[in-house]
């Protein structure tokens, strides 16, 4: 792998979900042992980045200590609509991911495309999601990761006009380790260390390769 490039992991819920799922949204949790496995082998990795999106409560219940036993950190994509619900990340469990060295980002208000929006939706979205984000870590928030990883050159020109510093996908391909946008692989209840380790870290042949770049391509710039 290049010295520049770094593979990015992203976990959503872990274990029994706490509150009503949305369609489609059971194929990303995965289960406890699961989780264990796959963080056993990133951890080995040469150069890999961990995120979790949702702001489930899972990620400070069973997401922090496996982080912790391991001695790895991670980015926390909240959104600042759950914040303190039944299922999510409360504000306690917030100051607790960042006592234990873990940056927390924003995933917007409502977890709905950022794709398309509306002048009104987009700065609730983007700007006042990320305010109320910031009133409870009292730090800013300069991160975001795209709720169902969907953009357009629309949203990253606004992103990169608020300040945004780092924008992450869900592109499934490795990114370069100081890009302003990240894609990531996020992993699925039916992946295994092996299967993660043959997409992500011995990657696609050469064709499949260019087809990822080319989707990524066709997303920054429609």
């Amino acid at each position: 792998m290049q010295n520049d490039t770094v593979i990015n992991i992203c976990f959503h819920g872990i274990g029994t979900p706490q509150r009503e799922l949305e369609p489609g949204e059971d194929r990303y949790w995965i289960s406890e042992d699961l989780y264990a496995a796959v963080l056993d082998e990133i951890r080995e990795w040469p150069s890999v980045r961990i995120s979790f999106d949702d702001g489930n409560a899972s990620d400070a219940e069973l997401g922090l200590p496996g982080l912790v036993e391991r001695g790895l950190t991670a980015e926390f994509f909240v959104l600042a609509s759950r914040l303190d619900a039944a299922g999510s990340l409360s504000t306690e469990q917030i100051h607790a991911l960042q006592g234990a060295g873990m940056a927390i980002g924003t995933h917007g208000m409502w977890h709905k495309p950022w794709r398309g929006m509306d002048a009104a939706t987009s700065d609730v979205e983007l700007v006042t999601a990320r305010e109320q984000i910031a009133a409870v870590t009292g730090t800013p928030v300069t991160t975001a990761a795209c709720p169902l990883g969907r953009y357009d050159r629309q949203l990253l020109t606004r992103m990169r006009a608020l300040g945004y510093t780092r924008v992450f996908t869900s592109d499934r391909r490795k990114a370069r380790a100081n890009a302003w946008l990240q894609p990531r692989y996020s992993v699925r209840r039916d992946d295994t260390p092996a299967s993660l380790r043959a997409e992500a870290l011995v990657g696609p042949g050469v064709l499949s390769k260019l087809k990822l770049e080319a989707v990524g391509a066709v997303k920054r710039l429609r």
